[in-house]
């Protein structure tokens, strides 16, 4: 899989974007939610996610990990593609999303264009629980800036940890430890808690 690309801003438009690097143009495409966050300077960073088909392989860029997450879940489902999952971004936050989800908001999911009744259920029976576990709050710190703690509590929830057990494990870590520790020192000290 390609993590992600990095290089020159050839041209953007609303649903793609082309991006040079290593004298190689690659054209990604992207919601409308990335094109708002990306910038208008000539070197940008998507993180991306190939998807491969008989007939083609299509890279899709995300201007956040949290997004491409999200991504990757909502294709997950069956009946929802790449390009459906990238409406699906293109019409609300990923955060509203998610939140829609975790509520179990039909009626706010049918208002994505494309997503009908049964779309909009399947959708969220299959992802409300991949989510509750993940917390409501996990595009939040997967957002730059966070903290060493809502990393290492990212990495155990992907561990497939409960989002309650791990957090009570890393605080239990951090009174034990009396100051900051590396990410790496978290997780490990929280895995032998666990």
């Amino acid at each position: 899989m390609i993590h992600h690309i990095s290089g020159k801003l050839v041209s953007k438009t609303p649903t793609q974007v082309v991006i040079e690097a290593a004298g190689v143009g690659y054209l990604i495409h992207i919601s409308l939610n990335t094109y708002s966050r990306l910038p208008d300077q000539e070197h940008c960073m998507l993180f991306t996610h190939l998807s491969i088909k008989e007939d083609a392989h299509t890279l899709f860029g995300f201007a956040e990990e949290a997004e491409r997450r999200l991504f990757v879940h909502l294709i997950s489902v069956s009946g929802i593609g790449p390009n459906t999952g990238r409406m699906i971004l293109s019409s609300i936050t990923p955060q509203e999303i998610q939140d829609a989800i975790i509520r179990g908001d039909v009626s706010q999911m049918q208002r994505i264009k494309g997503i009908g009744p049964k779309s909009a259920q399947r959708i969220i029976l299959d992802l409300q629980d991949k989510l509750k576990k993940e917390g409501p709050d996990t595009l939040l710190s997967l957002m730059p800036n966070n903290t060493a703690k809502d990393e290492a509590l990212s990495a155990l929830i992907m561990l497939g940890f409960a989002r309650n057990v791990a957090e009570k494990a890393l605080e239990n870590v951090i009174k034990a430890a009396g100051g900051d520790l590396p990410v790496e020192q978290l997780i490990k000290s929280a895995l032998k808690n666990l």
